[in-house]
C-alpha cells in the first residue's frame, strides 16, 4: 500500500496503482516523545504526529510514502525520515520525494513532467493506466458550505480538522476554508488538452493548484476572487506559530479584504490544535460583525 504526505501531489497518478491509501493522518492531541527527540520545534505539529507514528512502527503495513517537495514541512520530514532510517533508528515504508516544481516558467513544466514520469516507472503506473486515472478524477475546488447564514472566508494555514468551523457556526455563520486534509486533496480543474500526453496534462493541473505553502501564485488577488465568488460577509486570517511561509502574505490579504470593506480577524502564532481560545474569539467576532 501508499500513502502521501502534503499538497500538490499528484494524485490520480497516485490512485491508478491501486494501492494508495491516502494521506497519512495525525493526532496532535498526545504526548510525541519520540518525535519531539528528532524534530526542531518550527515543524508543524501534524509532522510531530507522522513521525511519531512511524517511529512507533504503525506505518510498517505500508511500502511507499510519498512526499511533497511544495512544502516545506513536509519536504523536510521527508530528509529527517530517510536520515533516521539511514542510521537505523527506525524502519518503515519507502520514503519517496515528488520534485513538484511552480516557477510558471516553461522549464518548471518540464521538469515536473520528468519527475512524474519517473515517479510512475517507480510505482509501475503506465501511461494508459495514468490517463484513464485522469479521465476518472473528479477534479474541482470545494463548494462553499451549503445552509442559511452569512459566509465567512477561513484563510492562512489549513486547520487540523473543522474546529474552526465549528466556531464560526456556533455564531450562525458558515465558514469556507479547507481544513489540512482537504488542501492536501485539491487539485485544479483542468481538463487534458487534445493530443496532450497524461503527464503534461497532470503536471498542468498540479501547478495550477493554490494549496501549496510554496509558491508564485498572487494570493492576494486570489482571495480577492474568493470574496466575489462566495460573498463572504467576513474573513478569518489563522496562522499558526510554525507556519513561516504563508504568514508573508497577512499584511497584503489584510489590506485586500480591508479595501473590499470586508470584516476581518487576524490571527497569527497560534496554536495549530487551536487549545489557545482561537474558537471563543472567532465565535465573539461574527457575533459582533452580524450585530
Amino acid at each position: 500500500m501508499i500513502a502521501s504526505v502534503g499538497p500538490v501531489l499528484p494524485l490520480p497518478l497516485l490512485r491508478a496503482t491501486g494501492r494508495y491509501r491516502g494521506a497519512l493522518g495525525w493526532n496532535v492531541e498526545r504526548e510525541m516523545p519520540f518525535a519531539d527527540r528528532w524534530l526542531e520545534s518550527k515543524f508543524p505539529r501534524w509532522a510531530f504526529s507522522i513521525l511519531e507514528d512511524w517511529g512507533a512502527g504503525r506505518f510498517d503495513d505500508l511500502e511507499t510514502v510519498v512526499f511533497s517537495r511544495a512544502d516545506d514541512g513536509a519536504q523536510r520530514l521527508y530528509y529527517y525520515v530517510c536520515e533516521l532510517q539511514r542510521r537505523g533508528v527506525m524502519g518503515g515504508p519507502l520514503p519517496l520525494i515528488c520534485d513538484v516544481t511552480l516557477i510558471p516558467r516553461p522549464h518548471g513544466q518540464a521538469h515536473l513532467e520528468a519527475a512524474l514520469a519517473r515517479l510512475a516507472d517507480r510505482l509501475d503506473v503506465g501511461r494508459d493506466a495514468l490517463a484513464r486515472a485522469l479521465d476518472e478524477a473528479a477534479l474541482g475546488a470545494p463548494m462553499p458550505p451549503e445552509g442559511n447564514g452569512p459566509l465567512c472566508l477561513l484563510a492562512g494555514t489549513p486547520p487540523p480538522d473543522r474546529r474552526l468551523h465549528d466556531a464560526a457556526a456556533q455564531a450562525g455563520w458558515r465558514m469556507h476554508g479547507p481544513t489540512l486534509t482537504e488542501s492536501w486533496n485539491d487539485m485544479a480543474a483542468i481538463p487534458p488538452e487534445p493530443g496532450e500526453s497524461p503527464f503534461a496534462a497532470l503536471a498542468r493541473a498540479m501547478r495550477a493548484t493554490t494549496a501549496a505553502s510554496r509558491g508564485f501564485r498572487d494570493r492576494n488577488a486570489a482571495l480577492a476572487a474568493e470574496v466575489g465568488q462566495t460573498g463572504a460577509s467576513a474573513a478569518v486570517l489563522w496562522f499558526t506559530e510554525e507556519d513561516e511561509a504563508r504568514i508573508w502574505d497577512l499584511p497584503g490579504q489584510k489590506r485586500v479584504l480591508e479595501e473590499l470593506g470586508v470584516p476581518v480577524l487576524a490571527l497569527t502564532r497560534r496554536d495549530w490544535a487551536a487549545r489557545d481560545g482561537a474558537g471563543r474569539e472567532i465565535t465573539q467576532f461574527l457575533k459582533e460583525t452580524a450585530a
